[in-house]
Parts: structure tokens; sequence; C-alpha cells
């Protein structure tokens, strides 16, 4: 398959970028710096693009099979992220291509029904803006009924690791394991994008991963 993969400079992104390549796919990695991309592969083109202006979003996924976002604003630039969805969005859907994979948050995740994470009184107040952010962005994709769309959310905690291959799968509730911790490697969280990509399951909506 051909992927368009935006952010793949960032951690989470690296680790996609690495699980494509060696499940054999082409790779088009879209970053704003392309000398953080190091590895040399036949099947990685590079290149730097505008996220925020969707006819450059059109332009560099055209002729893709799917496009991946796994992107994060800069701090004080939270809210940007809303505006990158819908760019996102909107020049998928001028190139034509029909199957858009966000990486989003887990602030609006349900730690029980109708109370999301990011409304505890523990959430921790330096995560706040971002969690805001992801979860408007979310809104920004249940309003969206053309694109075939998925927004991914990650666990609680999401941190270099090992590749196991295992995890779990749950659409809004977040996911804890047998220890009670909401946790996943980001090489697993690779993982469960690339399946996701090969074998679709969802459509028009979330889903998220943890063990």
């Amino acid at each position: 398959m051909r992927i368009a993969l935006f952010g793949a400079s960032g951690r989470i992104g690296q680790r996609i970028l690495r699980e494509a390549l060696d499940r054999n796919h082409y790779v088009i990695a879209i970053v704003r710096d392309p000398k953080k991309i190091t590895i040399s592969n036949p099947k990685l083109t590079v290149i730097s693009a505008d996220i925020r202006d969707p006819n450059q979003v059109a332009k560099v996924v055209r002729g893709t099979d799917v496009v991946v976002a796994s992107i994060r604003p800069d701090t004080g630039h939270e809210s940007d992220l809303v505006i990158m969805a819908k760019s996102l969005i909107e020049g998928t859907k001028l190139a034509k291509v029909n199957r858009l994979i966000f990486v989003g948050g887990a602030g609006s995740l349900e730690v029980e029904p109708g109370k999301r994470l990011m409304d505890m009184p523990n959430f921790p107040t330096e995560w706040r803006a971002i969690a805001q952010a992801a979860a408007e962005a979310l809104e920004v994709f249940k309003k969206e009924k053309e694109l075939d769309w998925v927004y991914v959310s990650p666990p609680m905690f999401i941190e270099p690791g090992v590749r196991t291959g295992k995890y779990r799968i749950d659409t809004d509730k977040l996911i804890f394991d047998s220890q009670g911790r909401s946790y996943i490697s980001m090489e697993d969280f690779a993982v469960a994008i690339l399946y996701e990509i090969e074998k679709p399951r969802f459509h028009r909506q979330r889903f998220t991963v943890g063990y």
C-alpha cells in the first residue's frame, strides 16, 4: 500500500514509519524538517508541506491509499490541532483519497459512563490544553460524513518500549491493564495503526488501544 504519513519524525510517527516499512509498504513521510528523517529505504519518500494548507495536503497525499497523521502543535499553540484536523480532512478529500487515520488524545475517553478522563479532578494541568484541542478535533471528525476517517486515542500513558504485537481494543472507554495502569508502548501503538491500515475495522468512529 501507499501510505502518506504526517508527523513521521515525531516519537509515535517514527515508530509508525518503521512498522510500515518493515511491512513492505511505500511511505511518503511528510515533515516540517526532512533532515530529521535519517532512514534510507527505497520505499520511502520524505517531503515537507504545510499541514495547515489543504491544497498542500492534497498535493502530497494524492495517489496514496491512506493518510495517517500523528501530529502535535508546538506548546502554546495547542488549539492549532483543530485547524490541522480540518485541513487534513479537506485536503484528503481534494486529493480523492478516501481513508484518513488521525492519532488523537486520551483525554476525551470515558473512565466511567459520562465521565471523561480530562474532566477528572486529578487530570494533570499541563495536559489540559492539548487534551481540549484533541477533544475538539474529535468533534470535527464526528461531523464529517463523506471521508472514511478513524480517530485513534492512545491510553493515558504511551512511551517508548517493547514491540509485543499484543494489545486490547475499545471504542470510547479508557483501557486499564490488570494492575490498573492505562498504558501502551509506542511500538505496539504503531502495530495497532498498521493493523487498522491493512485490515480496516473502524469507519467514521474512534477507537483506542491499551494492554
